[in-house]
Parts: C-alpha cells; structure tokens; sequence
C-alpha cells in the first residue's frame, strides 16, 4: 500500500502518486534513498505543472484537478503524437459530456493484473473502477504520469464533435464522429476489410 504520511508530506491529495511523479530524466547516484527520488520527482512535477497560467486555465475547467490529471494520463498512454493530443482530449471531453463510456484499452491494461501484451474481448469485462468500458467517467485516478503537453491538452481540447477513433497502425489514429464512421474506420484500419 502507499505510505499516505509520505504522500500528505509530499503536499499531494490523491492516495497514491501515480500521475504525480513527473517524467523527466533524472540523475541519481545508485545509493539515492527512494524517498530523496520520490521527493525529486514530485518537485519536478509541482515547478513544470502547478504554475499560475496552467491553474488558472484549470479553474476555468468543469473537471477537478486530480481529473484532469487522471485525462492527461489517458491521453498520455493514448498518443505519442503532439498534433493528436488535444483532438483525444476532445473526443474524451464530448464523451465526458455525452455521459458515454470512456472505453480506451489503457485504462483496461492498467487493470489487468498480468498483461500480455494482448487485450482480449474478455478483458473488457474485468471488474475494475479503472475499467472504462464497463464504468462512466474517469477512472479512479491516474493510470501513468503524463507529461506536460498532455495535461495541458486535458486542460484545453480543441473543439470537435469527434466521439470517436481508432489506431491507423502506424502511430496516428483515425476520429470520427459518428459510430457508422468510426465502424468502417475500425474495418478498414484494424480488421483490413473495407465496403
């Protein structure tokens, strides 16, 4: 379980550190203690994220805080691509909004105990708050820690009505707004079948 004194010590409310710990490169001697790491850490992320531009846009948000940061970690697992970031982001808002299922994979992989590798129809059934397929809204808490780019595009998506995509299988993705569109984007880019 995560020691809930170091985390308060730390300044953070959520009951663990997932999210929080900013991923940087750091440089530590193999004898750091992990305390002095986990400290480190947390105060990269406070300097690079908690500053007055970024809070104020949060406070203009409808989402708390701690989700936005828990979004910016499914966009963070979501897209490697800077041009897509807030497009994903927007498609999460509109479902959000819509009171839709999240349904994204890594909130299931994250739940699942022993990943593979491999996401099966089966997996989508596992009982678990992180699991978005089965459970409305956000998962509980951060299921990575994101960097920048994405919690500022959890802050501030563009405007779309995009409900959907799909991985084009070469790092990008496929958004539509419609589930007919986005079924025949899933044919043609997952299953390789077009009509």
């Amino acid at each position: 379980t995560p020691d809930q004194k170091l985390i308060r010590s730390l300044g953070i409310t959520a009951e663990s550190l997932e999210g929080y710990l900013f991923p940087e490169t750091y440089h530590f001697s193999k004898f750091t203690p992990e305390k002095k790491i986990v400290e480190t850490m947390v105060a990269t992320y406070k300097s690079h994220v908690l500053t007055p531009e970024l809070l104020k846009q949060a406070k203009e948000s409808s989402l708390s805080w701690h989700k936005i940061i828990t979004l910016a970690s499914l966009i963070e697992k979501e897209t490697g691509l800077e041009t897509e970031r807030k497009i994903i982001s927007s498609v999460f808002h509109n479902r959000l909004r819509k009171n839709m299922r999240l349904q994204t994979d890594p909130t299931v992989i994250y739940a699942i105990e022993k990943f593979d590798g491999n996401i099966r129809k089966r997996d989508l059934k596992i009982d678990s708050p992180y699991n978005t397929y089965r459970y409305k809204g956000l998962p509980p808490g951060p299921i990575a820690s994101p960097g920048l780019k994405s919690i500022v595009a959890a802050i501030s998506p563009v405007e779309s009505r995009h409900l959907y995509f799909v991985s084009r299988q070469n790092g990008s993705h496929y958004f539509s707004s419609t589930l007919k569109e986005h079924n025949r984007a899933v044919r043609k880019y997952q299953l390789n079948k077009t009509r």
